[in-house]
């Protein structure tokens, strides 16, 4: 029997510098972070930053946002690499991808589609976000950091740092799948489970 690989993704991307995003301007990914699980073990992590072909310079904004500097994003990898590390991963094992919400493989697929790459992923995808609004009732999408402080839990690092992030989605993935296995192993409550019949006292009368 082939083994199993959960492959938990967090990407950043870049910003526009303000309201007025120029007409042609679209989201590249600059970073991943990558946690591989097989047998409820982590197998290895990757992370790197990712050259921009199209935006290449970062705007302040972003560099403040995601404490990044331009040289870093200089430094880093093509996403055509990129792309053939996910290939690499995807193609070893049989693999569900898990990302706190959508965002992630929206911008991988129209990265790839302006570069004129296959979408690298072909392994069943996982909305864990999505999965926790649902499992909990929420009519909004929870933050990731937030929804792992409500277990009273705390996230891995530091916030929009691909690989803490990509480390903090599977340790939300650990907890909203111990819940799940609770209820569906959990028994309906007797009444005596209840309550307890021995601290009851029985008054009443038998009438003829």
């Amino acid at each position: 029997m082939s083994k199993h690989q959960y492959l938990f993704i967090d990407f950043e991307f870049t910003m526009p510098q303000g309201k007025n995003i120029p007409e042609n301007f679209f989201q590249e990914i600059i970073e991943i972070g990558l946690v591989s699980v097989i047998g409820n073990k982590v197998e290895t992590t990757y992370s790197t930053f990712v050259k921009p072909t199209f935006f290449p310079v970062l705007t302040d904004r972003c560099k403040n946002f995601l404490k990044i500097n331009q040289e870093q994003i200089d430094c880093g990898i093509s996403f055509k690499r990129l792309c053939d590390k996910l290939c690499e991963y995807d193609s070893e094992y049989e693999t569900t991808v898990l990302t706190w919400g959508n965002l992630d493989m929206k911008v991988l697929e129209n990265c790839c589609n302006v570069h004129d790459i296959p979408f690298p992923l072909k392994g069943k995808h996982r909305d864990l976000a999505l999965e926790h609004r649902r499992f909990f009732g929420d009519k909004n999408q929870t933050g990731l950091r937030r929804a792992i402080e409500l277990y009273g839990n705390k996230a891995v690092g530091k916030a929009h740092s691909a690989l803490d992030d990509a480390i903090s989605t599977y340790q939300i993935f650990q907890l909203i799948e111990k819940d799940k296995k609770y209820l569906l192993n959990s028994k309906p409550t007797t009444i005596g489970e209840r309550i307890d019949l021995g601290k009851i006292k029985f008054n009443f009368k038998i009438s003829n």
